[in-house]
């Protein structure tokens, strides 16, 4: 039997939380790799992104979060269905996994994203869902300890110096200024994204640790 998954608009939908003053959103300024690479960081030889390499890395984040963000998925519990493969440069997907909740890190739970690869903008789109078919068509459910939130991961800048763009928007029916915090504290802190470094590590092969 074959399952019908609705669609959604993904970009009008992000945008639209994303004006809707009783949502919490946050935006991380752009993040120049190279320079924080070269400034923050010892390489084991000599290394500068390019703005393609930092697609591919979100391209496969988007499929893959149980890999590149260990650090928030748990482990094995990471999947994709509802695939629609790519079409017109744009790829379509659901994904399910048990993340940690971003004011309770010690508690995982699931967490439904729709969500829209777009490889000429190099730009992928989550939208997240309290409920959605699984993939034998019974209803899963998001779990309830965190409003459910949309976010963007992209790249920006030119070939030789690319961006790495993220923002984030809770649906809370009211500015909740506690769901900042984290990502305040992770823009101070001035490092690359965790993803970064490991595509760096497990993808390219080139060592790198933190300087003091």
């Amino acid at each position: 039997m074959s399952i019908a998954f609705p669609n959604v608009d993904h970009e009008p939908v992000f945008e639209q939380a994303c004006n809707d003053p009783r949502n919490t959103r946050f935006e991380i300024p752009p993040i120049d790799v190279n320079r924080v690479l070269s400034e923050r960081y010892r390489l084991e030889r000599p290394l500068r992104l390019t703005r393609a390499q930092l697609w591919e890395m979100e391209a496969r984040k988007a499929r893959r979060p149980d890999r590149y963000i260990p650090y928030v998925v748990e482990p094995g519990s990471a999947a994709v269905w509802a695939d629609q493969g790519e079409r017109e440069r744009v790829e379509r997907f659901v994904r399910k996994s048990r993340q940690r909740l971003w004011l309770q890190p010690d508690r995982y739970e699931l967490i439904l994203e729709q969500t829209r690869a777009d490889h000429a903008q190099q730009k992928v789109t989550f939208i997240g869902a309290a409920e959605y078919p699984g993939p034998d068509g019974a209803p899963l459910r998001a779990g309830t300890g965190q409003p459910v939130f949309h976010v963007v991961h992209g790249v920006g800048g030119e070939e030789t110096q690319p961006l790495n763009l993220w923002s984030v928007v809770f649906l809370t029916g009211q500015q909740d200024s506690r769901l900042l915090e984290p990502f305040v504290r992770m823009a101070h802190e001035g490092w690359l994204p965790g993803y970064v470094e490991i595509y760096i590590r497990d993808d390219l092969k080139v060592g790198l640790s933190r300087r003091e």
